[in-house]
């Protein structure tokens, strides 16, 4: 016998989309969006996060982006999940336990075609509320979980960098490079740390002016402001904060070789891709650089359970996935981003790194 409940689904035909639904709760108030892109390679497996949008159309722009880009970064990263995202249309400094549970409930509705994650104003002590309402999360805080993924998506991201390095200069060493940080989340603040540990020169920019200061004080580094940062001379720029920030003027403004950063979409299109190749800049797509959260969290759902170890060793290829679309792009002379597209539809179409067990929620 099914539970009444107040949680309403509505379907929104969208091209291209395995499945998009509205989602409204009378009792709650919430309202959110679930998009799954693809479900060739396994479930699909995104993030929720969690904006004040001001329109549903806005927040359906975003999470269409974002599935789509859960796609790619799955089956170039062989996580063995297909792509999808949700959106919760709330502040995440008032949004309430009820409405973490009745997203929840969304979400069980679906039947596991979505699992949720963290994202952007979405904390794992967030998830442990949806967690309430249904089984199909991950990135917990618990014994059979692994939490936080900005860490796992930082290390990634430095060893993407270090491709980077690689690539350009032929040397992966951060030593006495400089490398400048838009954003200093639970991402950028912890890619900070691994690059001073590297012996990297930092230049740190956020909009929460006292805390890019904490941490140049903390690494020996310098803040730059807000419309000075993409501009700023480095070798690396890492775009850790909002996406669409890579356009027609940002990418003439660009002084560095490398753009290599953790955010999601950071082309406002792909033909800002094309730009920085004609100025000589590698770019890191970042849909591949920024993967470590995905492969994370999607140990999780191993049958064996999960295992920080094959985690770590497995964000570790990204270094060589990147150096791969490198190579990609000089021999067919395109984008670094088209080569990493390509190589995901590569693999979507003859169904490489297809997940051939259930997940197990072991939690």
């Amino acid at each position: 016998m099914e539970t009444k409940t107040s949680v309403r689904l509505e379907n929104l035909e969208i091209s291209g989309f395995y499945k998009v639904v509205k989602v409204t709760d009378s009792a709650s108030g919430l309202k959110a969006l679930i998009a799954l892109h693809d479900l060739t390679l396994g479930p699909a497996l995104g993030g929720t996060r969690i904006m004040p949008y001001e329109s549903w159309d806005d927040a359906l722009f975003d999470v269409l982006r974002l599935a789509k880009g859960m796609t790619y970064k799955s089956a170039v990263s062989n996580a063995g999940t297909g792509g999808s995202k949700s959106v919760i249309i709330a502040d995440p400094k008032t949004i309430s336990d009820e409405q973490l549970q009745a997203f929840g409930d969304a979400v069980n509705q679906l039947h596991g075609e979505h699992i949720c994650a963290a994202d952007m104003g979405c904390t794992p002590a967030y998830l442990a509320h949806v967690r309430k309402s249904t089984q199909y999360v991950v990135g917990l805080i618990n014994n059979n979980s692994s939490g936080n993924p900005g860490p796992f998506t930082a290390y990634g991201t430095y060893r993407g960098i270090q491709a980077g390095l690689k690539q350009a200069f032929g040397s992966e060493s951060v030593q006495g490079k400089t490398i400048a940080i838009q954003g200093l989340g639970s991402v950028g603040a912890e890619l900070a740390r691994y690059l001073f540990w590297g012996g990297a020169r930092l230049i740190l920019n956020d909009f929460d002016e006292d805390k890019a200061k904490e941490l140049a004080h903390k690494y020996g580094g310098v803040v730059c402001s807000s419309d000075k940062i993409i501009s700023v001379k480095c070798d690396v720029f890492a775009p850790c904060a909002m996406g669409g920030i890579l356009n027609s003027q940002s990418v003439k403004e660009l002084n560095c070789r490398i753009v290599a950063g953790a955010a999601n979409n950071q082309l406002q299109n792909d033909n800002h891709a094309i730009e920085m190749m004609q100025k000589g800049i590698i770019y890191a797509p970042d849909f591949l650089i920024n993967s470590g959260g995905l492969i994370n969290v999607a140990c999780e759902i191993e049958p064996e359970g999960y295992d920080p170890v094959l985690a770590r060793d497995k964000i570790d290829s990204i270094y060589d996935q990147l150096l791969t679309t490198f190579q990609i792009s000089q021999e067919n002379r395109c984008s670094t981003h088209q080569a990493a597209v390509e190589l995901a539809s590569y693999r979507l179409r003859y169904g490489i790194g297809k997940r051939t067990t259930p997940p197990v929620f072991h939690h």
